[in-house]
């Protein structure tokens, strides 16, 4: 169904606005309650490539979470490859629907498939073969009941060609060419009937939540929205600037750590983000957005997971 499209002033109007302070600490101070008034907590199992999918749906599912964000990385559905592409001609309906249900079977739902290929690439080759690996991963999610999709603009860097002034991600013409791609994702969702969520990382194209807001209004499609990574923008973006330039945008966010001043991001609870803060916040200004745990596989997303629900319990206690 068509939606208006919002603008700038209605974003950071809507963006700025909270809900109540005593129901934002209600919802969060139920988070041990019924899974009605729960935040919705799930795992990108991008790091559980050792496990079939039917053992990462049981692993996650003995330790109540009830949603994946699913990367194709598993042992038996091997195909994601992150800012590429790959064949996915073998991964057949079928298969798609037996995928699916080795998580639905336990419980637990896909809310979006990780793309994340590259679609700032200056070839345009290459660019029109990531936007049709794109589509193929919509007809993937279309077996599989999904039609949520997550990406990044991408990255591009030529080691054999002299640096320029302006880094390629910032460049005018790249920035045109980018808008062009999201107008074409924007068409394409549209025939799926699906979402596409981008994700801002502080030294790629989206580099803040201020550019990335920009970005889509300047784009104007209701089927292009935001997955809101903290730890992607604490070196450039407060928290509260980053709700208040995407809030009304997003529609998933990703509960994983950073240390200032640091390229690589870590699992929730090991790096300098303010969890507490970050889960209230989302509480109040994101409340249906899930919280998805990333960067962790079998060996730490039971720790991660439990700092998660611990910030949760921790930011209803101290607003009561």
């Amino acid at each position: 169904m068509s939606q208006r499209s919002i603008t700038r002033r209605e974003a950071l109007k809507a963006g700025a606005a909270v809900l109540p302070f005593s129901a934002a600490a209600t919802a969060l101070a139920k988070s041990t309650g019924s899974p009605e008034s729960s935040p919705i907590i799930g795992v990108a199992t991008t790091q559980f490539g050792q496990y079939t999918n039917a053992q990462v749906a049981r692993e996650l599912a003995a330790e109540g979470v009830r949603t994946v964000q699913l990367f194709l990385t598993q042992k038996d559905s091997n195909y994601w490859k992150y800012n590429g592409r790959s064949d996915l001609s073998d991964l057949t309906a079928d298969r798609c629907k037996e995928i699916a249900a080795a998580y639905r079977s336990q419980g637990v739902r896909i809310h979006s498939l990780g793309v994340y290929t590259n679609l700032i690439h200056p070839d345009e080759a290459e660019r029109a073969a990531n936007v049709a690996y794109f589509e193929a991963m919509m007809k993937t999610g279309a077996h599989m009941n999904v039609d949520t999709f997550v990406t990044e603009a991408g990255h591009y860097h030529d080691a054999t060609k002299p640096a320029t002034p302006v880094e390629h991600h910032f460049q005018q013409e790249v920035w045109k060419m980018m808008v062009a791609t999201g107008k074409e994702l924007a068409k394409m969702a549209e025939r799926y009937n699906a979402t596409v969520l981008f994700e801002p990382f502080f030294r790629h194209f989206f580099a803040s939540a201020k550019r990335t807001r920009v970005y889509l209004e300047e784009v104007g499609s209701p089927r292009l929205r935001a997955l809101l990574d903290p730890a992607n923008l604490l070196e450039l973006n407060d928290l509260e600037e980053m709700f208040i330039q995407l809030g009304p945008y997003v529609d998933c966010l990703h509960a994983k750590d950073r240390k200032l001043h640091v390229d690589r991001g870590v699992p929730a609870g090991q790096g300098d983000l303010d969890y507490t803060k970050f889960v209230t916040l989302a509480a109040e200004r994101t409340p249906k957005a899930p919280l998805i745990l990333e960067y962790v596989g079998p060996n730490d997303f039971k720790q991660a997971l439990a700092h998660l629900r611990n910030a949760i319990r921790q930011a209803g206690t101290s607003q009561r």
